[in-house]
């Protein structure tokens, strides 16, 4: 049984910092596609950052420059450290996992993932 659970959300201030972990398990962590999600109130989840079985990342526009995906193979943790965050970050985030190897078109579609966790609550103030 594949598990993914986030976690390190939390309320920040405008320009502060979050680092968000989604621990896994239940399959071989290293040849798996992982990746960050958002999904605002009235809004539809949209992907923020994604890392495939190769290691190639990839971010979206609005999370370049602040944010970094990255994973712990040893630990089976994925890891998003936000930075310079933004009130318009405020969202719940998920974390998604899928074996299918995944073309750069699909790394942050949140279509058709096949794992999610229950997301993390991201709150900036202004």
């Amino acid at each position: 049984q594949v598990q993914v659970v986030e976690s390190g959300g939390g309320s920040v201030q405008s320009g502060g910092s979050l680092r968000l972990s989604c621990e896994a398990s239940g399959y071989t962590y290293g040849s798996y596609y992982m990746g960050w999600f958002r999904q605002a109130p009235g809004k539809e989840r949209e992907g923020v950052a994604a890392i495939d079985s190769d290691g190639i990342t990839k971010y979206a526009e609005a999370a370049k420059g602040r944010f970094t995906i990255s994973k712990d193979n040893a630990k089976n943790t994925l890891y998003l450290q936000m930075n310079s965050l933004k009130p318009e970050d405020t969202a719940m985030y998920y974390c998604a996992a899928d074996s299918a190897r995944m073309g750069w078109g699909r790394l942050l579609s949140a279509n058709g993932k096949r794992y999610w966790g229950q997301g993390t609550q991201v709150t900036v103030s202004s």
